[in-house]
C-alpha cells in the first residue's frame, strides 16, 4: 500500500528565483524565474509537498542577516500563494566553506533534516537543482536528480551538461521548473496506470 508523503525538494537560487553571482541579497533582488511559481502551485494541486534546500553562504560572509532572509522567504511565500501554491519549509545552511559543516550542499545535512522533519524515506524523491552539488547531496540520500536548465546551468553547453550528469548517475534534464512539474505529473500518473494527457499539466487540473 503506497501512502508515502509525496515530496519534492527544490534548490532555492536558479531553480525558483534569478540566481546573481553577487549572492541574492534582499527581496527585492529575489525574482522569481518565470513560470516556477506556477510549476510548484501545479505539483501542489497534484497532490506534493514542495520544501526548499538551500545554501545561504550570505549570512556566514556577513552579506545579510536573518531577518533579511526571512523577508526574501516572506516575498516568496506571498507570490506563491497568489499562484495557488505553497512551499512547506525552507530548510539552509547559513555557513561558509570554511566553516566545516555538513549541512553545505553538496554535502547531504539539509537532505537529512528533512528526511528527519517529515519522516520519509529519501529514497525516490526527486531533488531539482541547477548546480551539480544540489544533486550530489540529494543522492547522497538517494534522491532522484533533475537538474533544471535555468541558473548557473543556463550558461552550460551541451558538454558542460553531459559531464555533469555523468558525475551523477541518473540524472534528468529540463529545460526548467515548469518542464520537471510537468514531467513529474505526467510520471507519476503513468505509474498508477492513469492516463497521462499531454494538455492536463499545462491547461487545467483534475476536478
Amino acid at each position: 500500500m503506497h501512502t508515502a508523503m509525496k515530496l519534492v525538494i527544490l534548490d532555492r537560487d536558479g531553480t525558483i528565483n534569478e540566481d546573481r553571482d553577487d549572492y541574492v541579497k534582499g527581496p527585492d533582488e529575489w525574482v522569481p524565474i518565470p513560470g516556477a511559481l506556477e510549476a510548484i502551485a501545479r505539483l501542489n494541486h497534484a497532490g506534493w509537498h514542495t520544501v526548499v534546500a538551500s545554501n545561504q553562504s550570505g549570512i556566514g560572509r556577513g552579506l545579510f542577516d536573518m531577518a533579511t532572509l526571512n523577508a526574501m522567504h516572506l516575498k516568496m511565500h506571498q507570490l506563491l500563494a497568489k499562484q495557488g501554491g505553497r512551499i512547506d519549509a525552507v530548510f539552509f545552511c547559513p555557513h561558509t566553506p570554511e566553516d566545516g559543516c555538513d549541512c553545505r550542499k553538496p554535502l547531504p545535512g539539509l537532505f537529512r533534516q528533512i528526511g528527519e522533519r517529515y519522516g520519509v524515506d529519501l529514497s525516490q524523491v526527486p531533488v531539482v537543482g541547477d548546480v551539480l552539488r544540489d544533486l550530489q547531496a540529494g543522492s547522497a540520500v538517494g534522491c532522484m536528480p533533475h537538474l533544471v536548465r535555468t541558473g548557473k546551468a543556463a550558461r552550460m553547453g551541451p558538454g558542460e551538461i553531459e559531464r555533469l550528469c555523468a558525475q551523477v548517475p541518473g540524472t534528468q534534464v529540463h529545460d526548467d521548473l515548469e518542464a520537471f512539474a510537468e514531467w513529474l505529473i505526467a510520471h507519476d500518473r503513468e505509474q498508477r496506470g492513469l492516463p497521462v494527457d499531454a494538455d492536463a499539466g499545462t491547461r487545467k487540473r483534475d476536478a
